[in-house]
């Protein structure tokens, strides 16, 4: 596995539950601010197998990428099962809920 795609599942792992992190954010902080489609399949090809919680990743406007309806109504009902408030656009407020590791993190 790629050093940058094994950063950005570490990642990933660690937002917590009731937060939200971009394809974008995640992928500046695994050291590429370039590559958000690159996190994007990551996601895809390796959710289920590493149990990441891909419900947490959002687009950079705060809203839920994904395009098909029953995927996209099962991304917002994980989210409210964690607190977070999705609005019927599929809209997260990032200035609420947006995660940002401390500075001291190792990720």
């Amino acid at each position: 596995m790629q050093p940058f795609t094994e950063e950005v599942i570490a990642i990933i792992r660690a937002i917590p539950a009731g937060k939200v992190m971009t394809y974008g954010q995640i992928a500046e902080l695994a050291g590429s601010r370039r590559a958000a489609r690159q996190v994007v399949r990551v996601l895809h090809a390796m959710s289920r197998s590493h149990g990441l919680p891909w419900h947490r990743v959002l687009n950079a406007h705060g809203k839920i990428g994904e395009r098909d309806g029953e995927s996209m109504m099962r991304q917002i009902e994980h989210l409210e099962a964690e607190g977070v408030k999705v609005s019927a656009r599929g809209e997260i407020d990032l200035a609420v809920y947006q995660y940002w590791p401390p500075p001291e993190s190792p990720i």
